[in-house]
């Protein structure tokens, strides 16, 4: 039983890695880093509040990595700065992010 959980555990790790390398590759993208993302409750609120905003297509979110991702509707540019102000109003302080418009380290103005 041990080694069949470990086997799902690697797999699980396995599949992350790859779904985060090919998100990585869509330049659309934006990532956001946090500092802190305790669980995967965290996890899960971080990826329902994004899925929520307007302009959003997909969103995920891992607390292992402590990183979402983000995935505009075709044809469109989420403002940095309301995905920033969207993670603080659930207490989820960023501590980077980066996507089309630029990196930033703090609140964007835009």
């Amino acid at each position: 039983m041990k080694r069949q959980n470990v086997l799902v555990g690697l797999a699980a790790i396995l599949a992350l890695a790859l779904v985060n390398n090919l998100w990585a590759q869509d330049p659309s993208l934006t990532k956001i880093t946090f500092s802190e993302m305790h669980c995967a409750g965290c996890a899960k609120t971080i990826t329902r509040t994004l899925q929520g905003m307007p302009g959003v297509a997909q969103a995920s979110a891992d607390f292992q990595t402590r990183t979402a991702w983000v995935k505009p509707q075709p044809q469109l540019v989420l403002s940095p700065k309301a995905l920033w102000e969207k993670m603080e109003k659930i207490n989820q302080k960023p501590s980077k992010l980066e996507g089309p418009s630029g990196t930033f380290t703090s609140k964007p103005q835009t």
